[in-house]
């Protein structure tokens, strides 16, 4: 058998990869490399801007052309670094030799011993994947992750009115209305939206073992700990003053546990409206082209919900087991972090995946208003829970003799069918003031639906 060229193993790399993209500019191995070439230089300029060990500060034009060295990271750049790997063995350092390389081409010899100085790999990655992971969260999926609130919210407000069966246990139960049913996941998803959105970006930048060790060596009289967190303050990060040689990484744990919280309320978002839809309360709107079933013509499938159930699955395994172990690094420092991050972009992948499907699928449901009046004419006895509720208020007030209405109602009304002319008879018959028994006569399945309209205000 002839072998394939070489494939992509991932589907995000293949199938998918057009749905997640835009996450690749950041936790591709590309952009890793990007933002350690990022932080080495930020490093030169801001030693050579504080005059260290006699060195003078850089004109505008030599630290622009520095600058580039990261704003214009590129193929040429990538080949570079992968030649140079294959020799060193060694991730970061190869950036440093590509900056040193560069360094030369831009006539800044001068500085090349300031490469990289007192510097750690893990001072160098760290602040690198707090960069990637944080431009990844803020630019990429939060974004989409709020397009899918605000598709859910404009459903919400468009259904607010629509009054349905509810189900507890799979059980006819009290009515809602389908707008207050998504703004509930409207408010859930809001939440922890606000919470990714707040997260704290730690980085370190202290030596070997946390202490600066060689830089207290090289400059005995300069304040380091003021020094590691004006610069990494610079970089738009929180500085993590104790640390061992690696930042302790949990930061990345809350925003990995948040991000996967985020994936199983929109998992339960989409068995909701994948069962809704096969309630018949949502209609699937046909695209031109598309087959729903190779055999059967007729079917549309929810495909769209279930490749997000699926993908929530996917990115919260990896996710939760970043979380878990991340956290926990042996003595001072040992690797088994290094390969485990480079699977983010996987956890993060899969999360922006679902997303998408979610997006779509939400833009091809219509609400089938027929169905869900004939569950709820269907449904009178889920009244009875009224009708106790307003008999205990009047005994309560004086105005009822009838000694535990939940028993009564529970005989009229338990694993029964029963209609409107049974409840308006039984009703009729009740020892209660006129004017609940009049609400009562007037109360429908439809109209059972207690505030469920006004509660969607609740998101504005």
């Amino acid at each position: 058998m002839t072998a394939l060229p070489v494939q992509p193993l991932s589907p995000l790399d293949g199938r998918y990869q057009a749905a997640v993209s835009d996450l690749g500019e950041y936790l591709s191995e590309a952009g890793l490399n990007r933002a350690r070439v990022q932080v080495e230089v930020e490093w030169l300029i801001y030693l050579t801007g504080a005059s260290m060990f006699g060195s003078t500060p850089l004109s505008e034009e030599e630290i622009h052309s520095l600058r580039s060295l990261y704003v214009d990271f590129g193929q040429q750049d990538i080949d570079w670094l992968a030649e140079k790997e294959a020799v060193t063995r060694h991730d970061v350092k190869a950036v440093e030799y590509l900056v040193r390389d560069r360094l030369s081409t831009l006539g800044l010899d001068h500085i090349a011993e300031l490469t990289h100085f007192a510097c750690t790999s893990e001072d160098i990655n760290n602040l690198s994947y707090a960069l990637t992971v944080q431009n990844a969260a803020q630019a990429v999926w939060l974004p989409k992750l709020r397009s899918v609130i605000d598709k859910l919210q404009a459903l919400a407000q468009a259904h607010r009115a629509d009054a349905m069966l509810a189900r507890t246990h799979g059980q006819p139960a009290t009515p809602t209305t389908m707008g207050h049913e998504l703004a509930v996941f409207v408010y859930r998803l809001e939440r922890i939206a606000r919470q990714v959105d707040a997260t704290e970006y730690l980085g370190k930048f202290s030596g070997a073992t946390g202490n600066f060790a060689a830089h207290t060596v090289a400059d005995p009289s300069a304040n380091w700990p003021s020094i590691s967190r004006a610069f990494v303050e610079s970089l738009g990060l929180v500085w993590n003053p104790l640390t061992t040689q690696i930042e302790s990484h949990d930061w990345q744990a809350e925003l990995y546990n948040r991000v996967s919280h985020a994936n199983r309320v929109l998992h339960n978002l989409a068995t909701d409206i994948w069962t809704y839809i096969s309630m018949g309360y949502f209609r699937q709107i046909p695209q031109a082209g598309a087959t729903g079933s190779s055999t059967m013509p007729h079917k549309i499938n929810p495909i769209r919900f279930e490749n997000a159930e699926a993908n929530l699955e996917l990115s919260s395994a990896v996710l939760d087991s970043l979380a878990a172990t991340l956290v926990t690094s042996r003595l001072q420092r040992d690797l088994t972090d290094s390969t485990t991050q480079r699977n983010i972009g996987v956890g993060f992948g899969h999360s922006l995946l679902a997303l998408d499907n979610l997006f779509r699928g939400l833009g091809e449901i219509d609400l089938d208003r027929d169905a869900l009046a004939a569950d709820l004419d269907t449904n009178w006895e889920i009244l009875g829970e009224a009708i106790q509720t307003v008999i205990r208020a009047e005994v309560v007030a004086g105005r009822s003799t009838i000694t535990d209405p939940y028993a009564l109602l529970k005989d009229l009304t338990r694993g029964k069918r029963i209609g409107r002319d049974d409840l308006v008879e039984f009703v009729s018959r009740l020892d209660i003031g006129a004017d609940a028994k009049d609400r009562l006569l007037a109360l429908t399945p439809h109209s059972y639906v207690g505030l469920a309209d006004e509660l969607v205000d609740r998101l504005s």
